[in-house]
């Protein structure tokens, strides 16, 4: 070990020596690192020029940004960080705020959330990082301190409520973020968001047209803005095939197998008539249902018919299921590079209306859903 520390001071001298500009040459490939200087003379691009194309500026032509980054990557660029801040004022840096560590059953979420935020942010140059905080400290405390020392450039938010004070804190701010969502009034700030009204609506028309009138759903907790747009288009759904809306059938919770086990059986012990469709808020709700109608002794379609939406998610397929699932498609992963794109935007003033995205749904019909069962003995 000594010899190896004593091997390594050694050379620490030359490793330490700065690297002459201009010789770009021995960049390329190599070990170290170039600067803002390398690039602006090996480019023939003032160094404004080039930093301002790497972050994205809405002035800068977008065949220079694509000229600086795919040389900033031959060359091995990395940004300094401190040297940025002087500069700019920005610490390159934006982030997440989570509130307590997520739960077991939440961490396969967020390993995705993050590596796939991580990946796209580094292709602006900037830093992701998730900011775990206290459960029993207020997240607008939270959000104060990161936005007072200037350590984060901007923020995602993900999963808003309505009248969300997250958002309200940092439009007073003025600090750029993006929300993974929408208000539930038209939104004047950048978000991406998948139309959430179509899932419910979707989801509720199709087994209405297959007979169906006593349809149970299974959504997510009440105050969710996601869950109160997949509400009204389940509303809208039931109102256009003259069904009463039955306060009984429609249940709010967390978005887990558990809940999905443990409703199914409220659902079929409640008093009225028992549900002859389910509709899943998503694919691990949907896998509580399959295994609490199983329970009960019935059958899926023949019984009970369930859809679901799905998040597309590797732990839970719902075209693994047997039968395989009916459900809307909106692949979570497909958000990560528009949350980014409007970040990065939203931090370099980009308008408004570049920075706000409604993504479609697919549906995708399989063997889950029959027609209504016409006896009574059915579904007893």
């Amino acid at each position: 070990i000594r010899r190896r520390a004593s091997e390594t001071f050694r050379f620490l001298p030359s490793l330490l020596k700065p690297l002459p500009l201009g010789k770009v040459g021995s960049i390329k490939g190599g070990g170290v690192l170039a600067t803002l200087k390398d690039l602006s003379r090996h480019l023939g691009l003032s160094v404004t020029q080039v930093s301002r194309a790497l972050n994205d500026h809405v002035d800068v032509a977008e065949s220079t940004k694509e000229r600086v980054k795919t040389a900033a990557k031959e060359l091995n660029y990395q940004p300094n960080i401190a040297a940025r801040r002087l500069v700019t004022g920005r610490s390159g840096i934006v982030g997440l705020v989570l509130s307590g560590a997520p739960r077991r059953m939440e961490s396969e979420y967020m390993m995705q959330v993050v590596a796939g935020m991580s990946a796209h942010f580094a292709q602006h140059g900037l830093h992701f990082v998730l900011h775990i905080a206290d459960e029993a400290e207020d997240q607008i405390d939270v959000y104060k301190r990161l936005t007072a020392s200037g350590a984060l450039d901007g923020f995602i938010v993900l999963e808003p409520v309505r009248q969300d004070p997250r958002t309200a804190f940092l439009r007073r701010r003025k600090i750029p973020f993006v929300l993974h969502g929408r208000g539930t009034r038209t939104s004047d700030f950048p978000y991406y968001d998948i139309d959430n009204f179509y899932v419910g609506r979707q989801l509720t028309k199709h087994l209405t047209n297959q007979g169906h009138r006593q349809i149970a759903f299974l959504n997510g907790l009440a105050s969710r803005t996601y869950v109160i747009a997949r509400t009204e288009g389940y509303r809208a759904a039931l109102a256009e095939s003259g069904i009463d809306f039955t306060a009984g059938l429609h249940r709010n919770g967390p978005m887990t197998e558990g809940y999905g086990l443990a409703e199914t059986i409220r659902l079929f012990d409640r008093r009225g008539a028992a549900p002859t469709a389910i509709i899943a808020g998503n694919a691990r709700v949907a896998k509580g249902i399959y295994a609490s109608l199983k329970a009960l002794g019935l059958r899926v379609p023949q019984d009970v018919s369930v859809v679901a939406h799905d998040d597309m998610l590797p732990d839970v397929r719902l075209e693994g299921f047997d039968p395989p699932v009916t459900a809307t498609q909106a692949p979570l992963a497909h958000s990560w590079k528009p949350l980014a794109e409007f970040l990065v935007g939203a931090i370099n003033g980009a308008p408004l209306p570049n920075l706000q995205q409604i993504e479609a749904v697919a549906f995708v019909p399989r063997e889950s859903v029959a027609p209504v069962p016409t006896t009574p003995d059915q579904t007893s």
